[in-house]
């Protein structure tokens, strides 16, 4: 009897092993794509739309630099049928998701979708909510790469069962998806979330309409805010487990090139998702630039997946510090003031951990080598701008 107790217990925990996790190897670098939601919300998305997105992604050169993940997110979906399963809302997108999964990977590119761990979905569409096998299986039918999965309509919820939930029928549907948590930091999923998504919101959404000032720099919800909220938790990301300062705001809100480039810059520098959210159809050269530059690019892909930190705060002017792959270090002069801000650099009294000897430095957006790291020099950083510096180790 002992012997069948004991026996019982070793299959329940396989079990539990088995469909209890995510999936690895996925995200292993952070995430690199572009979301529906802040261009077109609900009223404008369609088939058309996420189609010509997906054409656009491949012409203007953001595939090549590395975004690959469409995305589309609420409002595509607008019932249940009589099994539970979720109906498409044939409006919109006449074709069909599948369809349209396979026209995002005919060109290259990998397919997301969105749905709530509610009852109804931040826009009112069907949530997940006790339907979290059947929406899984759906996914997996339709070829489905990567799920941004919110937050909305969970009074009396508990985060981490609900997450859980949905992360053990992804599994159990048996196809990877990259698993995007999208419940606002509310309950610091950095904390525990390691095992349940590949990464996690850190804020509420980034401001885009700059609804309190008409400045999305630093109103209540805007980026430079949400930096600040990023200060202390580089030690919970990592490949495959990221924070997520929510998406881009470059190309939104005609949002001046020196911010949108320091916006862009601080997102690499904290190895966040690069998730654009502009219309890429009509990007100007200088946004589309910015999105593409494979300098910074490199710094937010670096293999060694560390998120930056905050060595210097002088009030409105900031040094960030990023680790690299073999040594190199990514160092970013954060000017927040609303002047241009001179500053003596001399590499060796600045808090960079784990300096040490020589360096090559490197102006990343200027795309130029200007010396080695044992001269000391002067730089103008322009207001709300930033100068990047890569720190190569010889």
């Amino acid at each position: 009897m002992k012997f069948k107790s004991f026996f019982l217990v070793s299959v329940l925990l396989v079990t539990s092993t088995i469909f209890a996790q995510k999936f690895e190897n996925l995200a292993q670098t952070p995430p690199m794509g572009w979301n529906s939601w802040n261009s077109f919300q609900c009223e404008n998305v369609n088939e058309t739309v996420i189609k010509e997105m997906a054409d656009a992604m491949v012409e203007n050169g953001l595939k090549n630099a590395g975004y690959e993940y469409i995305v589309i997110d609420d409002c595509w979906q607008i019932g249940r049928d009589k099994d539970g399963y979720i109906i498409v809302d044939k409006e919109k997108f006449p074709s069909g998701i599948k369809s349209l999964a396979d026209y995002i990977h005919s060109k290259g590119l990998k397919f997301g979708i969105y749905s709530d761990a509610g009852t109804k979905t931040c826009a009112g569409r069907p949530g997940s909510k006790g339907f979290e096998l059947e929406d899984a299986k759906t996914y997996a039918k339709w070829d489905v790469d990567y799920l941004k999965y919110d937050w909305c309509f969970t009074e009396g919820q508990d985060a981490k069962i609900s997450y859980k939930k949905m992360r053990d029928a992804l599994y159990k549907a048996g196809r990877p998806i990259v698993f995007s948590m999208c419940e606002w930091g509310e309950n610091k999923p950095w904390e525990w979330a390691k095992n349940v998504g590949h990464l996690w919101r850190t804020t509420l959404d980034i401001d885009m309409k700059g609804r309190f000032d008409g400045d999305i720099w630093d109103n209540h919800i805007g980026w430079t805010n949400i930096v600040d909220m990023q200060v202390g938790l580089e030690k919970y990301a990592g490949p495959g487990h990221w924070n997520d300062p929510d998406m881009l705001a470059v190309g939104n809100n005609d949002m001046p090139q020196n911010e949108a480039r320091a916006h862009f810059s601080m997102w690499c520098m904290l190895a966040a998702p690069l998730m654009a959210g502009n219309d890429l159809r009509v990007m100007s050269i200088n946004d589309q630039d910015i999105l593409t530059n494979k300098a910074l690019i490199a710094v937010n892909q670096d293999i060694l997946g560390k998120q930056g930190f905050k060595i210097e705060d002088f009030g409105n002017f900031e040094i960030w510090q990023k680790p690299l792959e073999n040594g190199d270090i990514a160092i970013c002069l954060f000017n927040r003031d609303i002047t241009n801000k001179k500053y003596k650099v001399n590499w060796s009294t600045i808090k960079i951990k784990g300096f040490s000897g020589n360096y090559q430095v490197k102006d990343l957006w200027k795309d130029k080598v200007i010396g080695s790291s044992n001269k000391e020099f002067i730089i103008e950083i322009p207001s709300r701008d930033v100068v990047v510096f890569r720190l190569i180790k010889t």
